[in-house]
This record gives C-alpha cells, structure tokens and sequence, in this order.
C-alpha cells in the first residue's frame, strides 16, 4: 500500500511509539493524583506541553484537548460568548467558506444562540476575498476564525492580515493551524491556535488550544475542573508524551522536511502535468496536491488504485455523497469537483512510492 493521504492523518513516528510506550504500558498512574506515581505522570505531561509551546514559540497558555475539533470548538464557542458577554452587540462570527467542517459548521450552529454568521467568499485560487473580509469585520464582529493552510486544496490564508482586522474591529481571532503548525510559519500574532497531534506524526485522541496570555475562555466541559479550569477530564500522559515528541521532532526537522516535501512536489508537478491543480500553485503548502481531470470520476479512480491511500477531500466527510464544499467554493462547478482527487505527502514518502503510485492513476485515468 502506497499511502498518498498525509492531510487526513500522518505515519505515527517511530520515536514518537517508543516515548509512549512506557506510559501506556509501565507509568499508567492519573497525573492528577497526587501520589508520587501520579507527580511522574504530571511531570510527563508539564514537559510535553512545553514541548508543544515550544514549536508555536514558547509564549503564551496551551490547553491539551482530545483533538482539534475540540479545540476549535472551545475557542470559537467560548470566544464568541466572551465577546458577547462582554458587549451584547458584538453578535457576528466570522470565518471563511472553505473552512474545515470543524470550524464551518461550529460558527454556523452559533446562530441557534443568536449569533450571526458570515461565510466569506473565495476567488478561484481559493485564497480568500479581502474586501469582503474587511467589509464583515465591524463593531457587531465577536470572533474570526481562519484556516492556516486549508486541508483540502493546501492554499495558505494570510491570516496576518486577518487577524489585524479582526484587531482593529476589536473582535478575537483563532487560527485553525491543524495543517500548517511545524510545517509552515505560524501567524505572528493570533488569540488562540487550534492544532491536533495525528497531523504532525503524533498520536490520535490529542490535540490542543493555544492562548494569547490574558485570555480567559468559558469551559463547555465541566467537572474536576482540569486543564487549568478550562477543559475537565483524565489527561492521558502517553498521548500528550506522544504528541510532544512529535512537536519536537518537527521542529528538529523543519528544513530537512521542507527539502523533502518541495523535492516530491516538483517531482509530482512533471508526473501530473495533464491535471488541473485545485487552487493556488504559489501560495500553497507543497505536500497537499488536489488534482482535477476533464471527464474523470473520482470515485471511480479510488476504487480501481486500491493499492494507493488517496482521497476525494475531507476524510471528515467521506462517505456523505457529496461533492467537496471547498471545490465549489472555487466556482469550478460539480462536475469538475467530482473529477478532483487529494494528494498528500510528507515525511515518509518515497521517490519511489510518488512515481509508481503516479503511474498507477495516469494509468487508471486514462481507461476512462
């Protein structure tokens, strides 16, 4: 099996395995008991986080969750509740159309509490339309949330400069770095960053909040009050030992990585020059390619390179019968969203696993 499909979930690293193990297997005390077996425990999880902060710059507060989705959750729910608890009027949330279903559809499930949403559009390269981004951001705005780098077409946002709007309109901003934390240059300033432990060669079932200093959110899970009040719940050591080690080693191995993944870009750019690329090819991350194809079924294609992990769009919404909200946000119609296939690739990845699993899609692609 050839696996092509790095933005639903990475390989787990090898290092990142053998640091758990100990805590899954030996070290198996709560790290909120106060007992010695308990203190290694928490000691464990204080060093990962460290290990995590490190790698979005060493300041501000982290917040281990279950995972990204949870996170956003937490940041986007709470910060829109904060703002307004704050000043009734701020009642609109703000995000992008292409958002991950994470953020897209917590901001539009707000409006059940009587807040207002904004989708904003995107032009056909996928980056986001600024004048109708500084058009949204008002007095009324509560939050902005953006996506780093989109986990289906790889476009970069320039979430600098939405978060200096969000600013100026007084609103919180959060950035949703699940696919460009330890990959690409983190937002220079932001209120919180979503970012999750399977999409950097970490474990699954951990991910995590970030907070600017000063910045308090409302819980929504209550109970023993973990997590410096904010999240309560049993951490496990061994997810966030695994989740730091992972954090560690993309920081080790940025450039070595970046080398590797520009390598396989180009090398896929010549392997696929009968496609159309799915957004934009400059402001991108090169180890997501979304490829589309006159006339082909994607679908189709999937079932006939068995041999080959790859993808439609969002894992998240796999199965649901639909087209990828994300390609016709793109203005690029029905038909040639079902005719896109997702390529992802990262660290792991071979030369060699690139051009056969090349040969085997062209291959395919070509029968129909």
């Amino acid at each position: 099996m050839i696996y092509l499909d790095y933005q639903a979930t990475t390989p787990l690293a090898p290092e990142v395995f053998d640091a758990m193990t100990p805590w899954l297997r030996d070290h198996f005390a709560n790290p909120h008991s106060a007992h010695r077996p308990g203190r290694m425990a928490a000691a464990a999880v204080e060093a990962a986080r460290g290990q995590v902060l490190a790698l979005l710059g060493g300041h501000g507060r982290l917040v281990f969750t279950s995972g990204a989705t949870e996170a956003i959750n937490m940041g986007i729910v709470g910060g829109a509740k904060l703002m307004r608890g704050r000043d009734p009027g701020r009642t609109r949330v703000v995000t992008i159309d292409t958002e991950h279903a994470a953020v897209r559809d917590t901001v539009l499930a707000l409006e059940e509490q009587g807040f207002e949403a904004v989708l904003l559009p995107v032009g056909p390269d996928g980056l986001v339309d600024m004048q109708a981004a500084q058009a949204a951001m008002d007095e009324r705005t509560a939050l902005v949330a953006a996506m780093l780098v989109n986990n289906e077409i790889g476009v970069i946002q320039p979430v600098g400069t939405l978060y200096e709007m969000a600013e100026a309109a007084g609103a919180l901003f959060l950035c949703d770095a699940v696919q460009g934390y330890g990959r690409v240059p983190l937002p220079p300033v932001a209120d919180m960053i979503a970012i999750s432990g399977h999409k950097i060669n970490g474990p699954k079932g951990v991910g995590a909040l970030w907070l600017r200093e000063g910045l308090d959110l409302p819980p929504l899970i209550f109970g023993g009050g973990q997590e410096q009040g904010m999240r309560s719940g049993t951490l496990s050591p061994a997810l966030c030992v695994g989740f730091g080690v992972a954090a560690k080693l993309m920081g080790e191995r940025f450039e070595r990585d970046s080398v590797h993944v520009g390598a396989l870009w180009d090398r896929a750019m010549e392997l696929f020059s009968g496609w159309t690329v799915n957004g934009s090819v400059t402001h991108r991350y090169h180890g997501n390619l979304n490829l589309r194809r006159d006339g082909l079924d994607g679908a189709r294609l999937m079932s006939e390179c068995r041999d080959i992990a790859l993808s439609l769009g969002s894992a998240c919404a796999s199965g649901s019968g639909r087209s990828s909200h994300v390609l016709r946000a793109l203005g690029i119609g029905e038909r040639a969203a079902r005719s896109s296939i997702r390529i992802g690739f990262g660290r792991y990845t071979s030369m060699d696993e690139l051009e056969e699993a090349a040969a085997q899609i062209n291959a395919a692609a070509d029968r129909q």
